[in-house]
């Protein structure tokens, strides 16, 4: 058992049905499929547990008001309340594991865990940045806003949720596994001096050498590491589940590695796994990876 999660810490599960940050619908549903899984998994380990929902919109709502912003008061809403109870769950000592959703809902994550934490280093797997604001984006979808809005840029009602503009440092953050990058994006990470592993760079170096200098930068100077882990870094043909599919990423075996180093590091204090959508998936495929993951975060292994 790695040293960030003892046998007598709860573990929150905070699940978030709600996927109007994105252009496809489908990842509401997936918490409750998660939570039923891991639930056992869990139990298996030893690790005790709490779980409890945020209250989402049932529907979409029957207009738009801004393109550019689409369904800006709903996500307003969920992460406001998300943010309170990812607040509630690190000032309890708990460990906060947020199942989504979209990946608008980091922005809650963020907000309620660098409340208590306020120099969060954060590690973003995804396919995309999440770099973008009512300024660049292309489509409007607040889940592509998320990082952007956590570290301070974009509509205000976004960057003030929680309260604090400017949640986590530039410094503090690596992107793992972007292979889709908009114009805005790519500017956004070169003036702020993210630090972005693509897949080139993973092909390049390999998933033990880019976990390494990842944790090595995440951890300096940081009172916590949040992972948040877009189940769309990883390649469609391993992951079918997902709303925004892009070729090219993270293998099975490098998403576990990645994962089980983390564990081993004993850095990770929170955790959102998102954007998986079973309308997409076949055969439960992405839902048992996601926990299979999860599980290999709290320390489970092959042998």
């Amino acid at each position: 058992m790695s040293s960030f999660l003892t046998l007598t810490q709860t573990i929150d599960l905070i699940s978030v049905p709600f996927d109007l940050g994105a252009s496809r619908q489908g990842a509401r549903s997936a918490p409750h499929m998660i939570s039923s899984m891991l639930a056992r998994k869990l139990n298996a380990q030893g690790l005790l547990f709490t779980e409890q929902a945020i209250a989402c919109p049932e529907s979409l709502t029957t207009q738009i008001h801004d393109l550019k912003l689409k369904y800006l008061d709903e996500v307003v809403a969920v992460n406001e309340g998300l943010a309170s109870v990812a607040a509630n769950s690190v000032r309890n000592g708990h460990f906060p594991l947020v199942l989504g959703g979209d990946h608008s809902i980091a922005i809650g994550s963020i907000a309620g865990i660098a409340s208590h934490r306020p120099n969060l280093g954060v590690i973003w797997f995804d396919a995309h940045a999440d770099l973008n604001t009512n300024v660049t984006t292309p489509s409007g979808n607040i889940h592509g806003m998320s990082l952007a809005a956590s570290l301070g840029h974009g509509d205000r009602r976004l960057t003030e949720i929680g309260g604090l503009v400017g949640k986590i440092k530039p410094e503090n953050v690596v992107i793992i596994g972007a292979r889709d990058l908009d114009p805005g994006e790519k500017s956004f990470i070169r003036d702020q001096g993210i630090k972005c592993y693509t897949m080139y760079d993973i092909d390049r170096k390999g998933m033990m050498t880019v976990i390494q200098e990842a944790i090595r930068i995440v951890t300096k100077g940081t009172d916590g590491v949040h992972l948040s882990f877009d189940l769309d870094s990883l390649d469609p043909s391993e992951a079918p589940g997902i709303s925004t599919p892009v070729r090219g990423g993270v293998t099975y075996r490098e998403a576990h590695l990645a994962v089980e180093l983390l564990s081993e590091a004993g850095i990770v204090t929170s955790a959102d796994i998102v954007e998986l959508n079973p309308r997409m998936d076949k055969n439960n495929k992405t839902v048992t990876l996601a926990v299979e993951l999860i599980c290999s975060l709290f320390g489970s292994r092959i042998l």
